[in-house]
């Protein structure tokens, strides 16, 4: 077809479409069953899913599963340390005695509880002293130059501190437990079971320590009440007597040298 003045137009002007429809489906097609043709891909061992797993099975060696069981022994018995040294030593009666004694002065945060637990604690060592040098002599030393064994070791720093226990405990208390735990009346201190002089121990500790903190009580109790009695009779009812009183108290306790007297008094009570 010829257009005016003598050129040839192309086919598509005359009102045909280029055929080119079909590559383009084929090319769909191809991306839609690419996937589908593509073989499985193994999945990829660094990136899998970590499974854990705990358990329990039969060992072949009978002496490493006993290992295993005094670990876990040894454990244990460490978690309890803490309320073994509170139990059985002196921090009991010391830790106390001195939250009475901040009770009785009415300085209710003062001193504070880390102050009130580390002088116990060092107390608590001073005065335990003698006991562990024993326990070092007697027990640690000779299982660490493999003199004695695991029992031998135990039986004899155990000995150390039931003769501490023993001259701080109640002969009542410990027949109320002696009673409690139905056992045969000892004939002596070596017959008396430790599980049985340790609570006696414990609340001959506690009523030892309230005893003491009842004669602290007693000096600064007097002087709450006079200065009670004198601001009610001045018609001062409103003015708190702790914040008067307050001041009289430490006088008192400063003058008398009251730190000296009180871990005096408790360190001589265990001797």
């Amino acid at each position: 077809m010829r257009s005016e003045g003598g050129r040839s137009l192309p086919k598509h002007a005359a009102g045909q479409r280029p055929r080119r429809a079909a590559p383009v489906v084929w090319a769909l097609l191809l991306v839609l069953l690419l996937p589908a043709a593509a073989p499985a891909q193994a999945p990829n061992p660094l990136v899998a899913t970590p499974a854990l797993s705990i358990g329990v099975s039969p060992g072949d060696d009978a002496s490493r599963s006993t290992v295993v069981l005094q670990l876990f022994l040894l454990m244990t018995v460490l978690s309890l340390a803490p309320a073994i040294l509170i139990m059985v030593t002196s921090f009991t009666r010391i830790v106390i005695v001195l939250s009475l004694l901040r009770r009785a002065l009415g300085t209710m945060q003062l001193p504070s509880n880390q102050i009130v637990i580390g002088l116990s604690l060092f107390l608590t060592v001073f005065i335990m002293a003698p006991v562990w040098q024993k326990i070092n002599a007697e027990a640690l030393q000779p299982y660490l130059d493999r003199k004695i064994g695991n029992q031998q070791a135990f039986d004899n720093a155990v000995v150390p501190l039931r003769e501490f226990m023993f001259k701080q405990t109640r002969e009542k208390d410990l027949a109320l437990f002696v009673e409690i735990a139905k056992v045969p009346r000892p004939r002596n201190a070596q017959e008396v079971p430790t599980s049985v002089l340790v609570p006696a121990f414990i609340i001959s500790e506690v009523k030892t320590a309230f005893e003491i903190g009842l004669l602290l009580y007693v000096p600064f109790l007097i002087i709450d009440m006079v200065v009670a009695a004198v601001l009610l009779s001045m018609g001062m009812m409103m003015l708190p007597p702790i914040m008067v009183s307050l001041p009289f108290k430490l006088l008192l306790f400063v003058l008398a040298d009251g730190w000296y007297l009180l871990i005096g008094s408790l360190v001589k009570s265990f001797g």
